[in-house]
């Protein structure tokens, strides 16, 4: 893509870089019932101005009910919402100052993009001097400049995309509410727009909150992220944060796979603490891990976390380790993923890219191991957990 151009200061026009108003959000307490179900169950949340936030969960978690409650398009069975510190609880969409930009682009058929983009201000009675430079402007920012007189019957997803982010970048709102917007594009042209998106949010400035059941996009694009199920939030904060150290079973689960197992803590050595599994093999954990849990807990870690080595190689006595046979090796491209069995039927999966060593085959007796540091301690739930390995 071109990049932007530099900072435009005529009157009236977006100023890249920073936004000139922008929106915190804040809910506190907020419940959502419909009939007898309750979808977003006693939800608290703050959203910085200025912050990409995403709000992750699979279908029915209560992410898109939020953001309608957010928008104006629902109200709260009970609780508050605030943007900028008011309450807007009660207040249609169109006093909030917030626009929203959907999976299904909803551009108008018979009008070009110049006059897609143009139809808010239209309706707001806005100068057609006003309305040209503006609409230019963020066409720019979207890198649609050339292509007002198409129709978007004439444009591919991705650009019929950006007409829908510039229609509503151009009333310039302090929150843009973002529901699965690339959704309906193909991957690869979904992993342009991501990275256009939030290159987009940085130049203007104001806050993006935006719904995804894609762990990767919610990865890729946000400063923080809070993970939903059944209602609540599981967990919340920067992206690195929650995969590396997610708080529940749920979360270790649905952001990337995980090899989860069961320990008893046996007693401290350094700054870790020694964890007993079933067969007597003990594991290091970092002690600030537990935050008060135990005896017994549920431990992980992340599959590109491992090594695999050959049966018997041995590893400092600082590193976790475990024997197992190879049941499984599937190649990648980039490397190999291998799904390794220890002797008390424990299943692992491993990720290892690939290198000048030759890869261990199918029923080939192996050593893995891992950093203590890699090993997460989560709460136990019983919410599924897609995309986990659970050894008990």
């Amino acid at each position: 893509m071109t990049p932007p151009s530099a900072e435009l200061k005529s009157p009236g026009r977006i100023e890249r870089g920073r936004s000139q108003e922008r929106m915190d959000v804040r809910l506190e307490n907020v419940t959502k019932r419909f009939g007898d179900t309750i979808a977003v169950d006693d939800l608290s949340l703050t959203i910085e101005s200025g912050e990409f936030f995403s709000l992750l969960g699979s279908s029915g978690c209560g992410k898109t009910t939020t953001l309608s409650m957010i928008g104006g398009f629902q109200e709260p069975s009970s609780g508050a919402i605030y943007l900028s510190g008011t309450d807007v609880s009660h207040l249609p969409p169109y006093r909030r100052d917030v626009n929203t930009v959907f999976q299904s682009y909803a551009l108008f058929p018979h009008l070009d993009v110049f006059e897609n983009v143009a139809f808010g201000l239209r309706r707001k009675r806005v100068g057609n001097s006003e309305i040209e430079a503006r609409v230019k402007d963020v066409l720019r920012l979207v890198d649609l400049t050339g292509y007002e007189k198409r129709k978007p019957a004439l444009l591919s997803g991705g650009q019929q995309q950006r007409v829908a982010l510039a229609r509503a970048l151009v009333n310039r709102p302090k929150l843009l509410l973002l529901d699965e917007p690339l959704g309906a594009l193909d991957l690869k042209l979904r992993k342009q727009m991501q990275i256009e998106l939030k290159r987009i949010q940085s130049e203007v400035g104001i806050t993006f909150l935006y719904v995804t059941h894609d762990q990767e996009e919610a990865i890729v694009m946000s400063d923080r992220l809070a993970v939903m199920a059944n209602g609540k939030i599981e967990q919340v904060g920067p992206p690195d944060q929650v995969y590396d150290s997610p708080a529940t079973e749920f979360v270790a689960g649905f952001l990337g796979a995980s090899n989860m197992m069961s320990g008893d803590i046996e007693g401290e050595s350094g700054a870790n603490v020694s964890v007993r599994l079933a067969g007597g093999q003990v594991l290091l954990v970092p002690s600030a891990r537990l935050q008060g849990r135990g005896p017994r807990i549920r431990l992980g870690v992340r599959p590109e976390k491992i090594l695999v080595l050959p049966s018997g190689e041995s590893v400092g006595a600082d590193w976790n380790s475990l024997e197992g046979t190879v049941e499984l090796s599937v190649y990648t491209g980039i490397g190999h993923q291998y799904t390794i069995r220890d002797a008390e039927g424990r299943s692992f999966t491993v990720y290892v890219q690939n290198r000048d060593a030759r890869p261990p085959g199918q029923g080939e007796v192996v050593r893995i191991a891992w950093r203590p540091d890699h090993t997460f301690v989560v709460k136990p739930t019983t919410t599924g957990t897609k995309g986990s390995t659970n050894n008990e």
